[in-house]
């Protein structure tokens, strides 16, 4: 039976910094937050139902969200022998990632999942097991990707795809850079999404501007809406395509996804859009990760904080637009609702040591997550310097170390 707003149970968040620089105390009630005041001016109650987080030195902002993460083959970069992709595997390593995005403050997450060929909806069952074991810590939402889906061997994969829509599959994906028939492949998912109201979440490269024009008119005026990535070809158009593709997507209310850590296996080409262009043009940008640590990138952190990160560093975004990619724009690709640090928002934040957004960009590692009103996640970090002392005293610091806490926003 569901709680009362009386019974749910109170979190005091006491003595944040917003990025205005005011230092607040927040108070959730359940899943929300109840009200925002001047330090010491809120209570909670004297009960068990009530705790109180200390977060003199903590930067506190709206949860990022993850809007284009591969966790079904995650983490295989480095295995000893090709992953079974069975559903237990895939649930395992779906989890395992997960969990490690949620560390870095993303509360949700939208994984692409493929479906079809040989594994079938395999790696569908794994995912959607992940988000049933994952509940109350993240939300996990499923793209099914299909391969071909046009001419005589695309009738599988229509087949496939309307079987992964009765499973549970939340977003229709689609490759159509892939397929002999990219129209094709396109007409096919959005059709099939409009019959089950589902949003469209499609890879493409964007190199080919009559392609993508193509493409970006279908799309037009689709509810509840359509998405594209990673779209690193893009970058490759002179400026007047650039441009015109810009314009077209923003007209037809288009999303674009980046990848600014290294991209994903379904797709080409490399790089980054040009996001500034596309921002300019109206165009609702997001960043998510892409592949973590297979064997398209063997690398990854899956971190909201280090993509914000690159795109300030690389593609000249300030940091409040920066962040704001990994965080309110990622929420709205996702459909979910906006979040500030404000009475009456969802209680989806992320708690970081430092005194401002640069800051927090450049080097984060302690981290308090808090979803649904619930800290869900923590993670500390202790800088130590060696016992002669000669860094520590230049710093003005203790000799035998210190944590994160201390001046200039550190890890």
């Amino acid at each position: 039976m569901p709680e009362s707003p009386g019974e749910a149970p109170v979190l005091l968040l006491s003595g944040a910094r917003l990025t205005d620089g005011r230092t607040v105390d927040v108070r959730i009630r359940g899943a929300r937050i109840e009200a925002v005041g001047a330090v010491g001016s809120l209570t909670t109650p004297l009960t068990s139902r009530g705790t109180r987080l200390d977060l003199r030195g903590h930067l506190l902002l709206p949860a990022p969200a993850e809007p284009h993460a591969h966790p079904g083959t995650a983490l295989t970069g480095t295995a000893l022998g090709p992953p079974s992709g069975s559903p237990e595997d895939v649930r395992r390593r779906t989890t395992e990632a997960a969990l490690l995005q949620l560390g870095h403050g993303a509360t949700a997450l939208r994984a692409h999942v493929p479906v079809g060929g040989e594994q079938g909806l395999g790696p569908l069952e794994g995912v959607l097991a992940a988000r049933r074991s994952l509940r109350g810590l993240t939300g996990l939402t499923t793209v099914a990707v299909p391969g071909l889906l046009t001419g005589v061997a695309g009738a599988d994969g229509l087949a496939t795809l309307r079987d992964a829509v009765g499973m549970g599959a939340d977003v229709l994906g689609g490759r159509p850079d892939l397929d002999p028939d990219p129209a094709g492949h396109t007409e096919a998912v959005l059709e099939l999404a409009a019959a089950h109201g589902l949003p469209v979440d499609l890879h493409t490269d964007g190199d080919d501007p009559a392609r993508l024009a193509r493409l970006t008119d279908m799309a037009a005026g689709f509810r509840p809406g359509v998405c594209l990535g990673p779209c690193a070809g893009l970058s490759r158009l002179p400026g007047g395509e650039a441009a015109g593709a810009a314009d077209r997507l923003a007209a037809a209310a288009v999303s674009v996804v980046c990848l600014p850590q290294g991209g994903c296996r379904d797709a080409r080409l490399r790089g980054m859009p040009p996001v500034r262009l596309l921002r300019d043009a109206g165009v609702r940008v997001a960043a998510g990760s892409g592949a973590l640590r297979d064997t398209f990138n063997p690398v990854g952190r899956g971190d909201p904080l280090e993509a914000a990160y690159l795109l300030a560093s690389q593609e000249g975004l300030g940091p409040e637009h920066a962040y704001d990619a990994v965080a309110g724009t990622a929420r709205a690709v996702l459909g979910l609702p906006g979040v500030r640090v404000e009475a009456g928002f969802p209680a989806e934040l992320l708690a970081v040591r430092g005194d401002g957004l640069a800051g927090a960009l450049s080097l984060a590692y302690s981290r308090i997550v808090v979803h649904r009103g619930r800290v869900v996640a923590r993670t500390s970090a202790v800088r130590e310097y060696s016992d002669s002392g000669a860094a520590a005293a230049a710093l003005g610091l203790p000799r035998q170390g210190r944590t994160d806490s201390g001046p200039g926003g550190g890890p």
